[in-house]
This record gives C-alpha cells, structure tokens and sequence, in this order.
C-alpha cells in the first residue's frame, strides 16, 4: 500500500536540505578558496579556482614551513589512544555499573553525571602540577627524543581519558541494562569467567555502542586545542589543532594559507565520519531505545 503525499513532508525535506547546505557550504567555500592566492580571496572569494586562479602554492608553503606530518602523527597517535583506552576503561566500568550491585553504587553513578557537569578548565592546574611532578611534563631531562615525546604525548592522553570517561560510561552503562542477563548466565554456565564474558559477549553485542563512544572520544581529543595548548610547547610535538593555532598566529592575514591548513585539518575527520556514520547513528539510536 502506498503512503499518501503529504504537504508537511515537503516542508521538512526543504528544512533539512537548507540545514544541510548551510553547514556543507563553509566547507565547500574553505576548500575552493585553498587553492587561489590571497589576493584573489580578498578580490572575490566566490569565484571558482578555475584557469589561471587556481594554484597550489599554499599548500605546497604548508608541507615546505611546517611539519603538518609530524602533527598528523601525532594527532593519531593521541586520539586514537584516547578512544582505545575510553572504551575498553569505560566500557569495564559501565558492565559492572549495569548489572553488579554493591555498597556505594548510587553515589558513584551520581558521581559519573556531576563528572559531565565540570568543565575542563576548572582542572587544568591541579591537573598540570601532578603531570609535573609525574615526570610526564618539563621532561627536558630525557635525552632519547622519542622517549620524550612519547612522555609529552602520554601528559596528553591521560587527562582526555578522563575528560570522556563519564560521558562514555552513562552511554554504554544505558545500552548494556538493555542487553539479556540470559546470555551472561548461558556463558557463565558454561565455565566463562567475568573477563571472558565481558570480551565474549557483551563487547560483540554492544559493538554500535562502543564504536559510537570510541568515535565522540576520538573526535573531541583530535579537535581539543586547550589541553594540547598547556602540553605540546615545541614544534615537533605539535598536534595538528596546535599546529594550525600556530599557523593562524604567524599567518592570520594570509587567508590562502589558512584555508589550506583548515582543509588538511578538517579531512580526516570528515573521511572518519563518513566511514563510520552508520555506526554513529545506530549507536546512538539504539542506546536511546535500549535506555
């Protein structure tokens, strides 16, 4: 049976396309003008880079003044640590918040949403001098170059974990209540410790949940400037989110070269998003429904 037209549809399609362009459009526009001289920014910043317009130099000043390699491996490095270690941490706590109970539960899960409600900004001092006297930070003593960046890094990592742990956690804590406790009990029976259950069962069942958390936490720590701001002081510790505050300080007037460094900057997050959006959505669509 075929669904009947309806007007309201129209008008909600038309909302979503003109959302949609509104949001692709600064992308669009950032990318076409990458590729034309600055002078030729300022005289029309519409006109296509078509013919003699269209130019790689600022690209090309890019790879040539500023390691945007480096920062990229650094970037990767980071984030994906950071979503590996928030899914396996949170992942663990919210299994056992979600079908173990034990003295203390209550405070702890209220606990985990006043976490969501500090902003980072109110722990960066406290949590800056314990990363000095760790060794983690001013770690000018460590001859091995890659010992020290690979500490430097880890002064990093660790305060971004703890940024997405409370998020992550009330995320997959919600989806897991949904999933059956007989599957936990068959594996049990069947001689499965707690570890085993956790990587054997739950983990595979609640894939879109774990992906989806493991996206959020790889996207916030990629994009995060004010933590990598206070760690990454010199140039070949640079993220890229540092790398191009650097480039916007040094270069803020010439809008070619920022418009190629936002490009490169904003590439691998659109091709992470556009490769794992189905597990986006159905994670998050299907947590709510689970919750």
């Amino acid at each position: 049976m075929k669904e009947k037209f309806k007007i309201s549809q129209v008008f909600i399609y038309a909302f979503l396309i003109f959302w949609s362009l509104t949001t692709i459009f600064p992308l669009v526009w950032s990318f076409m003008n990458s590729f034309k001289d600055k002078k030729e920014i300022v005289k029309n910043s519409f006109s296509l880079p078509f013919g003699e317009l269209f130019s790689i130099e600022n690209y090309t000043k890019i790879f040539e003044n500023y390691d945007i390699l480096g920062a990229y491996r650094n970037s990767i490095i980071i984030s994906t640590s950071v979503a590996l270690f928030v899914i396996l941490f949170a992942g663990m706590a919210a299994y056992i918040l979600a079908r173990y109970n034990f003295v203390g539960k209550g405070i702890l899960t209220a606990l985990l949403y006043a976490g969501m409600m500090f902003p980072i900004y109110s722990t960066i001092i406290p949590m800056y001098k314990l990363q000095v006297d760790l060794g983690l930070v001013n770690n000018y003593k460590v001859t091995n170059p890659t010992a020290q960046l690979a500490l430097t890094l880890i002064a990093v990592i660790l305060p971004q974990i703890a940024g997405n742990l409370s998020f992550a956690i009330i995320v997959l804590m919600s989806y897991i209540k949904g999933l059956p406790v007989e599957l936990e009990e068959a594996a049990y029976m069947e001689g499965c410790n707690i570890f085993q259950i956790f990587f054997k069962v739950i983990l595979p069942l609640s894939k879109p949940s774990f992906v989806t958390v493991g996206i959020f936490g790889f996207l916030w720590s990629y994009n995060d400037l004010f933590t990598q701001m206070f760690f990454l002081r010199t140039p070949d510790k640079y993220a890229i989110t540092v790398l191009l505050n650097n480039i916007s300080s040094r270069e803020g007037t010439n809008y070619g070269m920022m418009m190629a460094s936002v490009s490169l900057i904003v590439i691998p997050v659109i091709i992470v998003y556009l490769c794992l959006q189905k597990y986006i959505i159905k994670g998050m669509v299907v947590g709510a429904v689970k919750g």
